[in-house]
């Protein structure tokens, strides 16, 4: 599975997802691959995250992905169910825009109502598209990689200073540098390799040549 030269959507619900899921593959791939990391809410409705925005834009600076290729949109917070028409029509949009090779986004082990929302509708969105889903460890149930992708000290360091971004989570168990570093090794270590980042699979599309 060569993900090199692929055009690759990162989907998430909220600031900080795609960076927990997947921020060590990501910082694999910058400058490899054409990546875009789309975030549906940026939590700016709630006033105690009000600087979590600027923290997002920085931790995907630090990851190396293009400012114009990091959407963050304005979609409600615990309000997706209401708004899972909308979002549909977004991901469709951006879908027919770019035409993503691969995507990745919320594992199906996930419970977060929006998160849960944002994996279906972009089972919905991107039909015929291999899709894959990242843990988001706070809130996913039962999540076992099937899909694991080798990286390097390098990506898991980029990937914990990205975190460090967000400094509104301080002190949140699942930023803590330790446990990041644990799950890669963990997942590093059912690939036989020393780092891995860990997906689940929705949908693998190929061919035989």
């Amino acid at each position: 599975m060569n993900l090199k030269g692929k055009s690759i959507f990162f989907i998430g619900a909220h600031p900080d997802d795609i960076e927990i899921g997947a921020g060590a593959l990501i910082s694999n791939l910058a400058g490899k691959a054409e990546i875009f990391c789309i975030t549906l809410s940026d939590n700016q409705k709630n006033p105690e995250l009000k600087n979590v925005a600027d923290e997002h834009r920085e931790s995907m600076r630090i990851l190396g992905i293009d400012p114009e290729h990091d959407y963050l949109g304005q979609f409600e917070t615990r309000r997706f169910k209401q708004d899972r028409q909308e979002i549909l029509e977004y991901l469709f949009s951006l879908n027919k825009q770019h035409k993503p090779d691969i995507v990745f986004t919320h594992s199906n082990a996930d419970l977060h109502q929006d998160h849960s929302v944002v994996s279906e509708e972009s089972l919905r969105a991107f039909r015929g598209t291999s899709l894959f889903g990242f843990d988001v460890i706070r809130s996913s149930h039962g999540f076992f990689p099937s899909l694991l992708i080798e990286v390097e000290k390098s990506d898991v360091d980029k990937k914990i200073t990205a975190l460090d971004a967000y400094k509104t989570y301080a002190g949140k168990y699942y930023f803590s540098p330790e446990l990041t570093q644990a799950i890669l090794i963990r997942n590093g270590a059912l690939a036989e390799k020393t780092y891995a980042e860990g997906f689940d699979i929705f949908r693998m599309v190929g061919s035989f040549s």
